[in-house]
Formats: C-alpha cells, sequence, structure tokens
C-alpha cells in the first residue's frame, strides 16, 4: 500500500511533463504523460502481488484503493492546499491508465476466487 500512494504520488506530480528541454529533452514542447504509462504497468502489478498474499477481496483491492484515493486526496487538496488536477485528458487518461488495469487484475483475482471456491 505504501508502494501504491508514493506511485500515485509522483504520477500525479509529474503527469505535466512537456519535451521542453527544461527536463526532458527538445522536441517542439510536446506534452509527454509517461506517467500514464506507468500506471498502467503499476497500478495492476501492485494488485496482482497483494492478490498472491491476501486473504480476501479487500486485501487484494488495498493497492488499487490507495492508489485512487490518494489521487483524488492530492489532486483536489494538493500539499499547498491548491487542485494538482489537471484540467485536460491528461488527468483522464492517468485515473484511466491505472483504475480499468487495476480493476481487471482484482476481477481476475475475485473470479479465482469464486472457482476455487466452487470445488
Amino acid at each position: 500500500m505504501v508502494e501504491a500512494f508514493v506511485l500515485a504520488v509522483l504520477e500525479l506530480f509529474y503527469l505535466p511533463l512537456r519535451l521542453d528541454g527544461t527536463l526532458l529533452p527538445k522536441v517542439a514542447d510536446y506534452q509527454f504523460p509517461v506517467t500514464i504509462l506507468l500506471a498502467v504497468v503499476t497500478t495492476p502489478l501492485l494488485v496482482v502481488l497483494a492478490s498472491r498474499y491476501a486473504d480476501g477481496a479487500l486485501a487484494a483491492a488495498a493497492p488499487l484503493l490507495v492508489w485512487f484515493g490518494t489521487l483524488l486526496y492530492f489532486g483536489l487538496f494538493g500539499p499547498t492546499g491548491s487542485t494538482v488536477l489537471l484540467g485536460d485528458w491528461r488527468t483522464l487518461l492517468l485515473f484511466a491508465g491505472g483504475a480499468l488495469p487495476g480493476a481487471m487484475a482484482l476481477g481476475a483475482f475475485l473470479g479465482r476466487a469464486a472457482r476455487a471456491g466452487d470445488h
């Protein structure tokens, strides 16, 4: 859950990265939301890892819930009390990129648990 918290904070704060020559190479000042790709990979991975050691659905869902709650909290009430969420497509893709694959991984765990309970 700590990893989900840290990843959510980093993904949110680095979401506005641009290819403007400041932190990344200069390529016509394009938006480069690399943290969305990070969310797509790490959120379901954390759910899968938690489901291996979980004794129930809530424990398996904990990384996804922590990730989502952290994004909402820090996005709406940032470290200085201001809104950090961007009002464009990158925010929607960040939420979808982490929540949908994470929910699919959780659903796979719940399906396996239900199948094991039927036998």
